[in-house]
This record gives structure tokens, C-alpha cells and sequence, in this order.
């Protein structure tokens, strides 16, 4: 508080108050006041009194005069401030009349720099002298308390910071901010209490702590005035959800005033949508519960009538575009219901159709003739070109690593061109798609130095695109899985990847060195190199016990080459070159034959198809492939379209011949503005063999080259688990070992799929459809990396020859009395049904001795299989999780379903 001296030389000091207000004004005017009687009472104490011998004599006044003048100024308790710097905030001067006035003016000052505790003044004959407490030095801010909003959010919000001077408008305005941060985060009971703890040398710490009180619900939603939809369905396209058992995953049901003016807009949205164009929301208001928890939030809205289309046409001011023509094609009809968002879309889609053919500067203006008493919506859709503006510069800031031709190379507009928002929007999604920088990256634009200029602007932020990845996990395919990569996406700024990753299951092994360049030689031509050696143990299921079968070692290169045919389309060229063995354990597949003690892989053991494919082969590969891309994103995306046809020859060298097609389509649609994102994909390929395999039941196209089909790109089969398959069974034995006979004297077999080996032998031609739509969650379940989805698969694969199934040594299959093939050999004698060798001795090719076998030959049909299903992918604390769960709706006899899948890694 503001004190002044009893006597008329004591000092004047001011210890201001922590607020500003009335009270400060009543005191300094006091502080005035009283120090308008100095003079007064000082030139009293310096009078003497008149001798009684005279007593006419009268003081001389001139002394009493001259003191009110400042012969000296002195500031006193200043340390880091210079006196000339205090000295410069005050309007005292030498040689001035020292006033009470200006002394109050002085204070002022003083206290308006907020850098002193403490100060005053005082006036001793003439010498003026200032004292000052000089505010702390800030040491450090601690926050205490917060566990819901972390430091690294509230710290750059703040004024205060550490080696700033301490003043107490810096921490009111601080506490305030605080305090908003939390209500944006729907914690509208947060409290902050600042502190200050002293230190040596005047310096502090200021503490601010926290109580972050519950979070505020959304308890409930009231709407008045609707008549045509229930409360349910509004609520229902409201970004603001209600607090419910049901909504634990969510953070819309938080309050939040910037939500409540958007769920205005998306009311009226959603009215336009069904017509009624007169609708408005009167009043929306939020009010905290009797507790002080939550929120109420009331709406009341008047609908009003809904319309129609009434007259609807296109005015062309384009030489190129025929009013009428274009007036029969747009989407909506005279008597249909008015859809804003039909509107909407139609001026988008005349807006990209003018661009199409040269006119990059067309407006699209649709005009509003409503009729409120026939409740029709007239609209006509001026068509007309813009005045042209031109791209005066691109400038791209903040950039540190990444070159600036790497992101110049994607703008679609250079200086000097006509402006073109569809070459903007294309440019955002190119560089969206490098995944080199934040996500929602957009391109600005600003004026130019003229009105027809303008200016791109590319503000970037640089994310790491290095990646050092160890992995771990276990999968329903390939068991535990542990694997390593490094890879750099965006190598010494300039855009190449490269990458060194090695992978080990139990089933597979393989270690790869790859290099890409997007524009070699700066020039617009992509082109990579890959060079690997894969080691893969092929395997069959008896049950649920997985087999291995043959092993196939792969060693080799592959190089492409890419250049871009159109914005959307490219054209790659490949060439492959691969050596690969393919062999078997000798100890389980391998029989004395013939009986020369030379063993060879037995058919009987093996199967003929495998048999086949054993060896060591070179294939020399060449490809070529057409690919039109416009996703909007190569991470996630949720519009365009992506196609690929490419076709493989096997034959330019090497003892491989065959020629391979491929197609691949894949749309992808943002469903309205609901968050939904809806697909389609269509796949299919097709070998021809250009060579033939001599023998009976021998496919010309060797299994390692086929197409196999399943898990996990046909979801709700096991993996392989669809097409052609050789199911082995073996009889029932009694416990003599002889095999048991039904009650037609006929061998039973196991057929229980848990008792049969089961061997995928793949295909030459397949197909593979699929419709998925991804549902969107709330907030807090995007944050957790859940994205639920529906879908339904498609597929079928077919095509190879049919295999020799069990023969005898004149390769005619035996079969019994019902046709099926039968292979049978007793232990102690042989019959005329019994393969021998030359010396009459039992043949050694028996899987058992006593056994009888029976191979079926099942899949081979190109009719589809269907089915549908639920997954989840998850971006966990372990890694990248998907799970399914399938349901089959159309089988063929052979396939192998699976209901439930998952995969999971993680990272360390």
C-alpha cells in the first residue's frame, strides 16, 4: 500500500499493490495531496521567530522559494538497471520545480515499467531521491499438478519464462491462459495457484500449481422445434456426443465451445441435405449442471418448409459447352427433393470438367431463385471464365535437410503460370504423398505484387524419415517372427530411399539391399535396384500340425526403370534375374525306386506334382507395366483410384518359359463427410506356359511359379487355403494293423481334415474381389489407432493339370471297386492290385507297410468362393495389429477356411 511521511522532509514511498485499481488511484492522489503541503510546512520550520525589539520585522520568503527547484537527482537500490535507464522513465528533471504533481507523475512511471517492487521519492532541499527495489529474475517455471495436459503443451503458451524479470500482470495473464488451455480440453474446474519461492541474489522460482478437476460432459442434449426428425437422429449428425457407458472411447462427449458452433453448422448441413432450405437454429446455449460437472446444451431450431428442384439449367459463357446439352446431364431433376449437396458436387464437377478442357480460370456460380409458395428451388448454373492470374513465385520455408528441387519437382504450377486450383490441389497431394513432411500439409497462397499475381507458398515441417526398426511378433501364418531394417526415405536430402532388411521365421528366411531414385539424373525417370536372397520353406497341414515339404532358396536382382506418361499415369520396365534351388528331405521324401541303390524323390511319398519341381533352374524375367495412380495419400487413403496391368515374359535366356498377366484396380470413396471410407479392389492373373513338360499328369507351369491363394489376402481361408489340392488319406487300421472295412467290404479312410495331409499345389489363372468399409470412431479411439471395418471377399484360383495320383509301375492309377484310387501292399505277399518290383519283393515306396492310401484331387474350379467378416487394425503398444473374424458363404470342396486371423509385431 501507498504511505507518506508524517513530517514535511520524510520520504515518499510506494509499495504497490498486487492490483491496479481504484484503490492505487485513491492513494497516489493522497500521496499528492500531502505532498502539496511540503513547502508550506517546511518554510514554517525554517522561520525564526521576530525579536521583541522589532517587532515589525517580516521573514524573507526567497529561501522557502528556491527549494522547491531539483538542484540533484539520485537513484538509490538499483542493481542490474543503469540510474540513467530509471532516470529515463520519469519526467523529473535538474532545474525543474520540484511539484507534488510531479511527483504522483513520477510514480506513475515507475510503476508502469512493472520492473520494481518497491519505490519512492523524496524531495530534501532541492536533492531528489529515487529508491528502488528491483523485481526477481525468474530462475524457472514449475508446473505441478498437471498429469492431463503436459508441459510441453502449456510452456510455449505462456509468457513467463526462465531469465525474464518477474511481474505480476505477466502472471495473471498466465494463470488466465492456463486455465483456457484446460477448458479447451473440457475441464472447465481447473484451478491455478501461482507461487513464488525466493532465492538468493534475487532471483525466484515461480510455481504454479494445478488442480485439473474432472473432465466436463456433455450430460445431455435437448432440442426444441423439430418436428420432422427425432432428437435421436440429430444427435446422431452432431460432432457432440453424450456422456454414455457406450462412448467410453470417446472425447466428443466433452464441452467445447468451438464444437457447439460446429454442430450448428452440421444441423443445417444436414437440413439442406433434406430440403429444407429455410431452416435455422435460433438459440443454442450451454449451461453447467447443479453440480458444476457437466453441461446441458439446448438447441432450438425452427425447420420450416422443405422443397423442391424446380427449373434447373446451365448458362454456358464458354464457346465449347452447350447450355442445353449440359442442362439434360446434371444430376438433379424438376420434383426431386432440394440437396444442397447435390448442388455442391455439381459445381465441382462442372468446375473440373472446364478444366479438363483447357478452361483453368472457370467460375462456376449457381443462382438461387427461391419460390416460397410453390416450395420450389430454382437454380441456374452460370458457367463463365474467370480473369486470369498468373504464379508470380513458390516459396518454400523451412526446409533444413530436404533439397528444395525435391519439392519443387512436385509443384504441378511453376512461376510464371496461369493459376490452377485443381494444379494446387494435385501439387498438396504429391507432396502429402512423399511422407517427408507434417501431415495436412497444404499450399498457401497470397497475394502477389500485382492483383493478377500470386504467390505459392510451401511452409513445411521436417519429420524423420530415417527408420532403425528391430521387430519381434507372432504371427497365425508364419509363427514368431524376428526381423531388422534401416532405411533412410529421403537419402542426403534427395529424395532416394535406401534400405538393408533381414527377416527370419520358421518357415523363412531372406536378407535384401534395395536403392530407388525418383528422378535419376534430376530427370523426370524413376528408377531402383533390388538385390535379396530368399530362403522359404514351403509346408503342408496335417490338422492343425504344419509340415514342412520342399525348400526353395532364391537368389537375385531385379532393376525398374519408370517414366510418367500423364499427371496420373506411369509406365514401368523390369527385368529379374533369378537363380533358385528347390529340394527335399531325402530322409522323408526319397525311395530306393528301382532298386539299384540310386534313391529318388517317390511320388508316393512326395507326390508327382512336387516331384516335378525339384532342381535347380535360372529365370530371366523381363516386365513391363502401365500404372494410373490418384490416390490422395499413399499412407492412408480415402479418395481415388489406382490401377496397374503389367505382364511378365520368362525367356530371354534361362530354362524358364512362360508368360505372366496381372491386373490390380482399387477405388477408394470418402462417404460424405461421416468419417466413412468405403473400397473396392479387383485382382486377377493369368501364366502361359510356353514350353511343355513331357509326362502324363505333369502341369507345364512348375508349382514355384504358380499363384497360390489365401490367408491373408483372402480373408476367411487358412493361408494357400484356396484351389487346387491333393488330399492324402490313409486308411483305418484295427489293432492287428490290417485296415477295417465297412459293411460293403470296402477300405474306410480317414476323412477328418485334422487326419488328411494337405498339400496346395496352386493355380494358373486366378481372381480376387473385395468391398470394405472403414467405420470411424470417436477421438479418443483414433488416438488409440483403432479403425473397425466390414468387408466382404471374393476369389477363386484354378487351372493346373491334373496330377498322377497313386499309380502302379505301368502308371495305370489303381482304384477299388467305387473308382477311387487305391494303392495297397500287405506286408508278407503281393497281389495282382499290389505294385512289386522286378524280383517280386514288396515295393519299398510304402508310406506304411499294411497301409492303404488314397489321394483326391479337389479345387480345381474357378466358381467363387465368398466370404465376409469384421476386422480391426490397431496401431498397439506391440506394433501394427490386424485382426478378422470371417464367415463363409461359398465354398468348393477342398478349400481350407479359417473364421479367425490375426498378426501382431512390435517394436524395441
Amino acid at each position: 500500500m501507498n504511505r507518506l511521511s508524517k513530517t514535511g522532509l520524510g520520504p515518499v514511498i510506494c509499495n504497490p499493490a498486487p492490483s491496479r485499481g481504484p484503490i492505487r488511484l485513491a492513494s497516489l492522489l493522497c500521496c499528492g495531496s500531502i505532498l502539496a503541503g511540503l513547502p508550506t510546512m517546511a518554510g514554517a520550520q525554517e522561520a525564526s521567530p521576530a525579536p521583541a525589539a522589532q517587532p515589525t520585522t517580516a521573514p524573507a520568503p526567497a529561501p522557502a522559494a528556491r527549494s522547491n527547484v531539483i538542484r540533484t537527482i539520485t537513484v538509490v537500490g538499483a542493481e542490474r538497471l543503469e540510474p540513467t535507464t530509471i532516470l529515463s522513465y520519469i519526467r523529473l528533471r535538474v532545474g525543474q520545480e520540484y511539484t507534488s504533481a510531479a511527483a504522483d507523475e513520477a510514480l506513475k512511471d515507475l510503476g508502469a515499467t512493472e520492473l520494481f517492487a518497491n519505490f519512492s521519492i523524496r524531495n530534501d532541499a532541492g536533492n531528489v531521491v529515487i529508491t528502488v527495489t528491483e523485481n526477481p529474475v525468474i530462475n524457472r517455471i514449475v508446473l505441478e499438478g498437471n498429469e492431463r495436459l503436459k508441459a510441453d503443451k502449456i510452456l510455449p503458451e505462456i509468457k513467463l519464462s526462465p531469465r525474464q524479470i518477474f511481474t505480476r500482470s505477466k502472471v495473471r495473464a498466465d494463470v488466465a491462459r492456463i486455465i483456457e488451455l484446460y477448458k479447451r480440453q473440457g475441464r472447465f474446474a481447473a484451478q491455478v495457484e501461482p507461487k513464488m519461492v525466493q532465492l538468493p541474489q534475487n532471483r525466484v522460482d515461480i510455481v504454479f500449481e494445478i488442480t485439473e478437476g474432472p473432465k466436463s460432459k456433455v450430460r445431455q442434449i435437448n432440442i426444441l422445434g423439430n418436428e420432422k426428425f427425432s432428437d435421436g437422429q440429430l444427435r446422431g449428425e452432431m460432432v457432440t456426443k453424450q456422456a454414455r457407458l457406450t462412448s467410453f472411447f470417446s472425447s466428443n462427449t466433452s464441452y467445447d465451445p468451438d464444437r457447439l458452433a460446429f454442430d450448428q453448422q452440421k444441423l443445417r448441413q444436414f437440413y439442406l441435405t433434406e430440403g429444407y432450405a429455410d431452416f435455422r437454429v435460433v438459440s443454442a446455449v450451454a449451461e453447467l449442471t447443479p453440480d458444476q460437472k457437466d453441461f446441458i446444451i439446448t438447441y432450438v431450431v425452427e425447420e420450416g418448409e422443405r422443397y423442391t428442384f424446380g427449373d434447373v439449367k446451365v448458362d454456358s459463357q464458354l464457346r465449347d459447352f452447350d447450355s442445353d446439352v449440359m442442362s439434360t446431364q446434371l444430376p438433379m431433376k424438376a420434383g426431386d427433393f432440394y440437396n444442397a449437396k447435390i448442388v455442391e458436387d455439381t459445381v465441382e464437377q462442372l468446375t473440373e470438367l472446364a478444366g479438363r478442357y483447357g478452361y483453368a480460370f472457370a467460375d462456376v456460380q449457381p443462382r438461387f431463385n427461391r419460390d416460397p409458395e410453390n416450395l420450389k428451388m430454382n437454380i441456374t448454373f452460370v458457367l463463365r471464365e474467370a480473369p486470369r492470374v498468373y504464379v508470380e513465385r513458390v516459396d518454400i520455408n523451412g526446409n533444413t535437410l530436404t533439397q528444395d528441387k525435391v519439392i519443387r519437382r512436385e509443384f504441378r504450377l511453376a512461376e510464371g503460370d496461369a493459376f490452377n486450383s485443381l494444379g494446387v490441389q494435385r501439387t498438396t497431394a504429391r507432396i502429402n504423398s512423399l511422407a517427408y513432411f507434417q501431415e495436412n500439409f497444404e499450399v498457401t497462397q497470397t497475394e502477389g505484387s500485382a492483383p493478377d499475381r500470386i504467390i505459392l507458398e510451401a511452409n513445411i515441417e521436417e519429420r524423420p524419415t530415417g527408420e532403425l526398426q528391430f521387430s519381434a511378433g507372432f504371427s497365425s501364418i508364419e509363427q514368431f517372427i524376428l526381423a531388422g531394417s534401416i532405411r533412410q526415405r529421403n537419402f542426403r536430402g534427395r529424395g532416394q530411399t535406401v534400405g538393408l532388411s533381414v527377416n527370419y521365421s520358421q518357415f523363412s528366411r531372406s536378407a535384401q539391399v534395395s536403392f530407388s531414385d525418383p528422378y535419376i539424373f534430376d530427370r523426370n525417370i524413376s528408377g531402383g535396384i533390388d538385390i535379396y536372397r530368399r530362403d522359404f520353406n514351403s509346408f503342408n497341414f496335417t490338422g492343425n500340425e504344419r509340415n514342412t515339404t520342399y525348400e526353395q532358396a532364391t537368389t537375385g536382382f531385379s532393376m525398374r526403370a519408370g517414366v510418367p506418361l500423364t499427371e496420373y499415369m506411369s509406365l514401368v520396365g523390369s527385368y529379374t534375374l533369378n537363380y533358385d534351388e528347390v529340394g527335399l528331405d531325402e530322409n522323408l521324401f526319397f525311395s530306393d525306386l528301382d532298386g539299384d541303390g540310386t534313391r529318388e524323390c517317390d511320388p508316393l511319398r512326395a507326390g508327382r506334382f512336387l516331384c516335378d519341381t525339384l532342381g535347380n533352374r535360372l529365370s530371366s524375367i523381363v516386365g513391363l507395366s502401365l500404372n494410373y495412380n490418384s490416390l490422395n495419400s499413399r499412407v492412408r487413403p480415402t479418395r481415388g483410384k489406382t490401377i496397374s496391368l503389367s505382364g511378365e515374359f520368362a525367356g530371354l535366356g534361362g530354362d524358364q518359359r512362360f508368360v505372366r498377366f496381372r491386373g490390380r484396380g482399387q477405388q477408394f470413396w470418402n462417404v460424405g463427410n461421416s468419417g466413412f471410407i468405403f473400397s473396392i479392389l479387383a485382382e486377377g492373373g493369368t501364366i502361359i506356359p510356353l514350353q511343355e513338360r513331357p509326362g502324363a499328369g505333369v502341369d507345364d507351369v512348375l508349382l514355384t511359379d504358380r499363384f497360390f491363394l489365401g490367408e491373408p489376402q483372402f480373408r476367411g481361408f487358412a493361408i494357400r487355403g484356396v484351389g487346387p489340392r491333393i488330399l492324402t488319406q490313409t486308411s483305418q487300421l484295427d489293432s492287428f494293423g490290417r485296415p477295417i472295412l465297412d459293411a460293403d467290404g470296402n477300405i474306410t479312410f480317414f476323412t477328418d481334415r485334422n487326419q488328411v495331409r494337405d498339400d496346395a499345389i496352386g493355380g494358373r489363372n486366378y481372381y480376387l474381389g473385395r468391398a470394405e468399409l472403414e467405420i470411424p470412431l470417436g477421438t479418443g479411439a483414433r488416438e488409440l489407432g483403432l479403425r473397425p471395418s466390414i468387408w466382404t471377399d471374393i476369389g477363386a484360383l484354378w487351372g493346373v493339370e491334373q496330377p498322377i495320383l497313386t499309380v502302379n509301375p505301368a502308371g495305370i492309377p489303381l482304384t477299388n471297386d467305387a473308382g477311387e484310387a487305391l494303392f495297397q501292399v500287405p506286408s508278407t505277399n503281393t497281389t495282382t492290385t499290389s505294385p512289386t518290383q522286378a524280383d517280386g519283393s514288396p515295393n519299398i515306396r510304402l508310406i506304411q507297410q499294411n497301409s492303404n492310401i488314397r489321394e483326391l484331387f479337389l479345387g480345381n474350379s474357378p466358381s467363387p468362393r465368398i466370404t465376409a467378416g469384421i476386422g480391426v487394425n490397431w496401431n498397439s503398444p506391440f506394433g501394427p495389429f490386424r485382426i478378422d473374424f470371417a464367415q463363409t458363404i461359398r465354398r468348393v470342396e477342398g478349400d481350407d477356411e479359417r473364421r479367425f486371423t490375426f498378426n501382431v509385431g512390435t517394436q524395441f
